[in-house]
């Protein structure tokens, strides 16, 4: 007897198309076309989450340095003085303390600045 596996194989066609929704042309419609534009999106997502990472912490460090600049400092030689004084604020943490207080930035460059 012919099995027609039409449940599940549906599910998975669906599945996909799902995913493809909102895209143009024939890539919204007909599986195999959706099948590879979603797996293209998929690798394209995954690559751009651990971009995104890179991103923020470029970002952070020229916000820091821009900040560090202003009370004298390079930003290598304000990293290694907070290290140094074993002060464990991360880059997140000092750009946003760059930004929204500046005199608080500019007590922690001060101590890294002594050491």
């Amino acid at each position: 007897m012919r099995v027609k596996k039409g449940f599940k194989a549906r599910r998975r066609r669906n599945r996909i198309l799902k995913l493809a929704k909102g895209y143009r042309g024939r890539r919204k419609n007909c599986y195999k076309r959706a099948n590879q534009a979603v797996e293209r999106a998929l690798d394209y997502a995954a690559r751009d989450r651990a971009a995104r990472k890179r991103n923020f912490r470029s970002l952070w460090i020229v916000r820091i340095n821009a900040a560090a600049r202003t009370v004298g400092l390079s930003y290598s030689r304000l990293i290694a003085g907070l290290a140094k004084n074993k002060i464990a604020l991360d880059r997140k943490v000092l750009s946003d303390m760059a930004i929204s207080d500046p005199a608080g930035f500019a007590a922690v460059a001060k101590i890294a600045k002594a050491a």
